[in-house]
C-alpha cells in the first residue's frame, strides 16, 4: 500500500491545506460511481474546494484531491471520473482502477444516482470484492421521488452490510450524515458468491499472486474474466519477469475451468443484482410523464429538437447581443472612460502615454481589453451556457446529434467529446482518451481543434457578430458547420479502418437549474479567467507595444500583407489580431470586437475575420492536449494541416462573399 506521505499517482492533483504535513496521518477516501453521477458535488461538499460540475459525463477527466478533516481526523478525499466497472473498457477506467489496486485506499465512497440504480449496483456488486470499508452515497434522491422512484436506503444498508447515505448533493442535503459514515465505514461480508468451481479458481489464482500484493481475490475474478489490462498493471509493479510468471500460471489455472466462466460470473452478478432491486426498489404503477419527461423526449426528437435547439441559441444569442451590451457600457462608463480622461490630463510624454492607452497600450488592449470589452461577454455567456449545462441538456443534445455525428465516421463516445468543446477545447481534447478506435479518436480531436469554438470563443463571436447583423451570424456559423462536416468526412475516407464505438450514455432528464449553483460556477469561471487570462492580455500588449516600436511589427505586416490583403480581404492592422491569437483567443476577438465598434472593418471582413480566428490553428494548451493524447508528431503534423487548410478555406469564402455581397 503506497504510504500517506508518498506522490500520488500521475495524472492527479493534491493540494496540501496549512497545517498539515507529510508526516500528519491521512486516510485515503476515494468517490467512485458511473458517470454524471454527482461524484464531484459529493466532493465540493466533502472538502469545502470548488471544481465545475456539469449535467453531463466527462467533466471529471483526472482525479482531483484535496486533504480536510472529518471528525478531528486527517482525510485525503479523491475525485475520480466515471467508472462503470472494475472491468475495463476505457483509459479513463484503467486510470481510476489502477489508483484503487495500487493505492489501497481507507474508504470507499460509492456515489450513486437512484435513478440508474441497476448499473450502479453491478458496480457495487464488484467494489464490494476489493473487501475495503464501503461507503454507498444515493445521490439525487429529490428527483427519483418525483420520478415515482423510491430505493429503501435502511434496508439496503441491511442487505450490503455497509453504510447507505441518502443525499441530494447539490442542495447540500446529506453532506453531514456522509462524514458520519465515512468515519465508521466497514467492509461488508454479503458479498457475491460464484459458486464451488469459480471459487476454487479463484483460490488458484490467489496463492500465485505476490504475497503483498493486495485485492488478491478481486484481481484473480478480473483474471477469470479475462481483463486485458489486469496483466499491465502487475507488470507495472512487479516488473516483466516477475510478472510474466504470474500470468503464466493464470493462462493454466483458466484453461481449466469452464469456457463460459465468464458468463457465469455475469450471470451471478445479474442475479445478485435483480435480488437487492426486489427488496429495496419502489415503483409508483402509473409511469411519471410530467413536463420535463416530455421535453426531454421531444429534445431528443429528430424533427421537435431541432426548433429547441434553435430557441436556446436564441436565448444566448439575446443574451450577448443585449445583456452583455448593457454591462459594456455601464463598464466603459464606470471605468474606461475616467481612466483615459485622467491620463489624458496628465499630458505624460508620447512614449508613456502610448504605452498606456496607445493602440497597443498596456491598459487600452491589455487590462480594458479584457475587463471591460471580454468580461462582461464572457459573464453572461458562463452563466447562460452554466444553466444549459445543469438542466440536462447537452447531454440530451449528443442523443440528438448522433445522426449527424455519424455520417462524418463520429459514432459512439466521440459525440460526447465533440460536444464537450464547445465548453473548452482542451479538456474535449483530454476526453477522447475513453475511445479505443484509433480512427474514431483522430477524427474527433481533429474536429475539436478545427471549427469548433471554446465557450469564450463563442460568446464574443456572438458579440462580434450581433454589431453587424443577423446575417453575419447565420453565415458564421453556417460556414463552421460545413468545415466541420466536410473536414469530418474526409478524413473518415481516407483514414483506414471503422470507427464503430459503442454509444453508451446515461441521459438525465430536463429540470429546472439551481440559480445559486449556476452562479457560484459563473463565479469561478470568471476568477479562473481572471488567473488565466489577465497576464496573458497584458503581456501579450506589452510585446506588441514592443514590436511596434522597433519596428518587427511593421515588418511582420508588410511581408504578410499579400496574404492578409490580397488573398483573405483584412485590412492589414487584423495582424495584430493573428499575433494575440497565438496567446490567447479572447483576446483576439476581444480586439476584433473593438475593430467592428471603431468601424475598421466592413460587413465581410467582421464575417472572414471571425471565421479565420475560430479555424486557423488552435490554441496553445489545446496543441499540449493533442499531443499529450495522440503524441507530438501527430499533434504538429495536425497543427499544421488545420493552419494550411484554413488560411486556404478563408481566401475561398473571401472571394464568395465578396461576389455574393459586392460594396460590403
Amino acid at each position: 500500500m503506497i504510504q500517506d506521505n508518498q506522490v500520488p499517482a500521475a495524472g492527479s492533483v493534491r493540494a496540501l491545506k496549512p497545517g498539515i504535513s507529510d508526516m500528519t496521518p491521512i486516510k485515503k477516501v476515494a468517490i467512485v460511481g458511473l458517470p454524471n453521477t454527482g461524484k464531484t458535488q459529493i466532493f465540493n461538499n466533502l472538502t469545502g474546494e470548488y471544481n465545475i460540475v456539469a449535467n453531463y459525463p466527462g467533466t471529471t477527466i483526472e482525479m482531483k484531491r484535496t486533504i480536510t478533516v472529518i471528525k478531528d481526523a486527517h482525510y485525503e478525499i479523491i475525485d475520480t471520473p466515471g467508472l462503470h466497472c472494475l472491468y475495463i473498457h476505457s483509459e479513463e477506467e484503467v486510470a481510476v482502477r489502477d489508483m484503487i489496486l495500487a493505492e489501497a485506499p481507507d474508504v470507499v465512497v460509492q456515489c450513486v444516482d437512484a435513478s440508474q440504480y441497476k448499473q450502479s449496483l453491478l458496480l457495487t456488486a464488484e467494489l464490494l470484492e476489493l473487501e475495503t470499508p464501503m461507503v454507498v452515497v444515493l445521490n439525487s434522491m429529490d428527483e427519483t421521488g418525483r420520478k415515482g422512484l423510491w430505493m429503501d436506503s435502511v434496508e439496503l444498508e441491511k442487505l450490503l452490510g455497509i453504510p447507505v447515505v441518502e443525499s441530494a448533493a447539490m442542495r447540500g442535503l446529506g453532506k453531514e450524515e456522509l462524514k458520519v459514515a465515512i468515519t465508521r465505514a466497514r467492509r461488508s461480508t454479503l458479498g457475491i458468491k460464484y459458486g464451488f468451481h469459480i471459487e476454487s479458481r479463484i483460490n488458484d489464482i490467489t496463492s500465485v499472486l505476490p504475497f503483498e500484493q493486495a485485492f488478491k481475490h478481486k484481481i484473480a475474478v478480473l483474471f477469470l474474466m479475462s481483463d486485458l489490462f489486469i496483466g499491465q498493471f502487475l507488470e507495472k509493479k512487479y516488473g516483466k519477469e516477475k510478472a510474466g510468471a504470474v500470468l503464466e500460471a493464470v493462462t493454466r489455472i483458466r484453461l481449466e475451468g469452464k469456457a463460459n466462466i465468464r458468463q457465469s460470473i455475469n450471470d451471478k452478478r445479474n442475479q445478485w443484482v435483480d435480488r437487492i432491486s426486489e427488496a429495496v426498489v419502489r415503483r409508483q404503477k402509473i409511469p411519471y410523464e410530467g413536463l420535463s419527461y416530455h421535453l426531454t423526449q421531444a429534445s431528443r426528437h429528430p424533427l421537435f429538437g431541432i426548433p429547441i435547439f434553435l430557441a436556446l441559441m436564441a436565448v444566448v444569442y439575446l443574451s450577448v447581443v443585449y445583456v452583455s451590451g448593457a454591462l459594456d457600457k455601464v463598464v466603459n462608463f464606470l471605468v474606461v472612460t475616467p481612466a483615459v480622461d485622467l491620463i489624458m490630463m496628465l499630458s505624460l510624454p508620447p512614449f508613456w502615454n502610448d504605452m498606456l492607452i496607445g493602440n497597443h497600450g498596456i491598459l487600452t488592449l491589455g487590462l480594458f481589453n479584457a475587463i471591460c470589452t471580454v468580461l462582461p461577454i464572457l459573464s453572461v455567456f458562463f452563466f447562460v451556457f452554466g444553466c444549459f449545462e445543469d438542466s440536462g441538456y447537452i447531454t440530451n443534445f449528443t442523443v440528438f446529434s448522433k445522426r449527424v455525428f455519424e455520417k462524418i465516421g463520429i459514432p459512439g463516445n466521440a459525440i460526447t467529446s465533440m460536444v464537450l468543446g464547445f465548453g473548452c477545447k482542451t479538456m474535449a481534447t483530454l476526453s477522447t482518451r475513453g475511445l479505443t478506435v484509433r480512427k474514431e479518436k483522430y477524427i474527433a480531436v481533429f474536429l475539436i481543434a478545427f471549427a469548433i469554438p471554446c465557450s469564450a470563443q463563442l460568446g464574443i463571436s456572438m458579440a462580434i457578430l450581433a454589431k453587424v447583423g443577423l446575417s453575419a451570424f447565420l453565415i458564421v456559423f453556417g460556414v463552421l458547420i460545413l468545415c466541420e462536416a466536410a473536414a469530418g468526412m474526409f478524413l473518415n475516407s481516407i483514414i483506414k479502418g471503422k470507427a464503430e464505438s459503442a454509444f453508451i450514455q446515461v441521459i438525465p432528464p430536463l429540470r429546472l437549474p439551481s440559480i445559486k449553483a449556476v452562479c457560484r460556477k459563473t463565479y469561478h469561471r470568471i476568477i479562473d479567467f481572471l488567473k488565466e487570462a489577465l497576464p496573458i492580455f497584458l503581456f501579450s500588449a506589452v510585446g506588441l507595444f514592443i514590436f511596434d516600436k522597433i519596428g518587427f511589427l511593421e515588418i511582420t505586416k508588410r511581408a504578410l500583407t499579400p496574404v492578409v490583403v490580397g488573398w483573405m480581404g483584412l485590412p492589414k492592422d487584423i495582424i495584430d489580431v493573428f499575433l494575440l491569437a497565438l496567446a490567447r483567443r479572447e483576446a483576439a476577438a476581444g480586439l476584433i470586437l473593438k475593430m467592428v465598434d471603431a468601424g475598421a472593418l466592413t460587413y465581410v471582413q467582421s464575417i472572414v475575420a471571425v471565421v479565420v480566428t475560430t479555424i486557423s490553428f488552435p490554441c496553445v494548451a489545446n496543441i499540449f492536449a493533442i499531443g499529450r493524447e495522440m503524441g507530438w508528431k501527430t499533434a504538429l503534423s495536425m497543427t499544421l494541416l488545420i493552419f494550411v487548410s484554413s488560411f486556404a478555406l478563408v481566401g475561398v469564402l473571401n472571394m464568395t462573399l465578396m461576389f455574393v455581397f459586392p460594396g460590403r
